[in-house]
């Protein structure tokens, strides 16, 4: 048996290749099905199982895709009726105690709801070593290194029930399992699918019964503790669910793969359903950008924000230096943000060149900050960031909800900031883009900046 790792960085998302005597089963595909159809052909295996924990809510999925690619059968949970997200796709429908064979592998499907109510996670037996005896738990985002799932995907009114049945799925449906059993998660640190994840991608059953201290509550507090550390909702996830649970179009020809002249851009740009997305760095941008812009800089961080900030049913226009960039485009998609137009031919150079207008976002310094008492600070960081210290008067509304809170910032000068400047420059960018009443400027390298000058911080 032979277990591959692939990972979507930014997402921490984690899919895997289950392998044995050349059939291979893949848990959790990612879009990009490509690299699982690549892999497979190098190491001469036949992909013959797509199988899914469950409904998926910070990516698009790419498990229907490859299931009509390769012709696996794809293999889903059968605990979604009578639920709010429902598959609609034709699919074999896995009961507990089920499983399926990849060779000499045997995958045997656990209904362990809690992060979703259908939630299943698939145990592995090399049945050429023993048959009986498990010797790993791919656990989707059931059990994590370090953490659990978060109860909380389908609101106030389920999130108590679903902690309840994660606390039951951690206790009792796993407790027999033996503690050398090897964990693999669906995602790692960096996911908000739970709180205080690992950097380690892999553990065991028993260190996690050692170490992970949700494991040693009671059941209330068990549901208190999950409940109250639950991570920010990305207004994308109910989106996502939906789109995963009728099944994510093949996007092995990625979209958005057209030059587009800058007086087409132009043109483009003054619709309200065209959203011109920056994806240079916040000081390129700052210096000089189209008008209306929105910055969410290329990386491993625009999947997340732009599914969190940009509408879906806005047409995406693509602006860089250079001009076509593939794994920005790839990033969108993964959050099934595939409405993308094109590009601008030959990047920001060929816009400026044009004699376009243009507008700017200025970065002021440290000291232009702490000494202009008429700027609104206004600090898009994370809770637990903005209470580890934050410049006195700063307002705080984390970046995914700024959109929604816009009409309660003061009117006049604002200056945003965070860490370093890559959250602040997008939120800037929001506020020019809306009706927001004043000058918008970034503080130049963000707290960071401001702490290494032990300026005054607030703690709250």
């Amino acid at each position: 048996m032979k277990i591959k790792r692939f990972e979507v960085a930014g997402l921490a998302q984690y899919s895997y290749m289950i392998s044995s005597e050349g059939k291979a089963a893949v848990i959790d595909a990612m879009r990009d099905t490509e690299v699982y159809v690549t892999y497979a052909a190098l190491h001469d295996l036949k992909i013959v199982q797509v199988l899914e924990t469950h409904i998926h809510a910070d990516f698009a999925a790419g498990s229907l895709a490859l299931a009509n690619t390769t012709g696996a059968e794809l293999s889903l949970s059968s605990y979604d009726h009578g639920e709010r997200y429902q598959y609609a796709m034709p699919h074999r429908a896995l009961v507990d105690g089920e499983s399926v064979h990849i060779g000499k592998v045997r995958l045997q499907a656990l209904h362990t709801p809690g992060h979703t109510p259908e939630h299943l996670s698939f145990l592995a037996y090399d049945e050429e070593k023993n048959a009986n005896e498990p010797v790993a738990l791919f656990s989707g985002d059931f059990l994590f290194v370090g953490s659990l799932g978060r109860p909380d995907l389908l609101g106030e009114e389920a999130k108590v029930a679903l902690a309840n049945e994660l606390y039951v799925s951690l206790q009792q449906r796993i407790a027999s399992l033996p503690d050398g059993v090897q964990l693999f998660p669906g995602h790692g640190a960096g996911s908000l699918c739970g709180s205080g994840m690992s950097d380690r991608p892999e553990s065991t059953l028993g260190y996690e019964r050692k170490t992970n201290h949700l494991f040693q509550l009671s059941r209330p507090e068990f549901v208190e503790t999950i409940l109250s550390t639950v991570p920010p909702m990305p207004t994308y996830y109910p989106r996502m669910k939906q789109l995963n649970a009728d099944g994510a179009r093949d996007v092995s020809h990625l979209p958005g793969d057209h030059a587009l002249n800058a007086d087409t851009v132009h043109a483009l740009s003054l619709l309200d359903d065209v959203t011109i997305l920056d994806i240079r760095s916040p000081e390129a941008f700052g210096s000089a950008h189209l008008p209306g812009a929105i910055n969410i800089g290329s990386g491993q961080n625009l999947s997340m924000w732009a599914g969190w900030l940009i509408d879906p049913h806005h047409r995406i226009v693509l602006v860089n230096d250079a001009g076509d960039d593939e794994a920005s485009r790839r990033a969108l998609v993964r959050v099934g943000l595939d409405n993308i137009e094109g590009y601008l031919a030959k990047g920001f150079a060929a816009w400026a060149a044009a004699g376009m207008d243009l507008s700017h976002t200025p970065m002021l310094s440290v000291q232009e900050v702490a000494s202009t008492s008429s700027l609104q600070v206004l600090d898009v960081r994370s809770d637990a960031e903005w209470a580890s210290g934050h410049i006195p008067g700063a307002q705080h509304v984390i970046l995914g909800d700024l959109p929604q809170h816009i009409s309660t910032l003061p009117d006049g000068p604002i200056v945003t900031v965070c860490g370093s400047g890559y959250r602040a420059s997008v939120a800037a960018s929001i506020l020019q883009r809306s009706s927001h009443d004043g000058s918008v400027s970034v503080l130049e390298g963000g707290m960071a900046a401001w702490n290494s000058q032990l300026l005054a911080v607030q703690q709250t």
